[in-house]
């Protein structure tokens, strides 16, 4: 768990997370990320705020979900010449 600044909403605090592993690699385009349910234990958050984490990530094209299968790293974050 991560220690949250009270000064800023948790879902931001938890996407900014998100996002570093994504820019570091820890979650290479076209990975699935954790679901809402993974990130509520994780991070301690509730439903409603791991959603938003996710809707957020989704706004700033981050990611796409797929219905029934999961959210994953858009492939298009990819830095090289494309995709295979």
């Amino acid at each position: 768990m991560i220690e949250f600044a009270p000064d800023r909403p948790r879902w931001r605090q938890v996407a900014d997370v998100i996002r570093e592993r994504i820019a570091d690699g820890t979650y290479p385009p076209g990975t699935q990320i954790p679901s809402v349910l993974k990130l509520q234990g994780e991070f301690g958050i509730a439903t409603a705020t791991a959603q938003k984490v996710h809707r957020g990530l989704r706004a700033d094209g981050l990611i796409y979900t797929e219905p029934g299968m999961g959210s994953f790293v858009s492939k298009d974050l990819l830095h090289d010449s494309g995709e295979a």
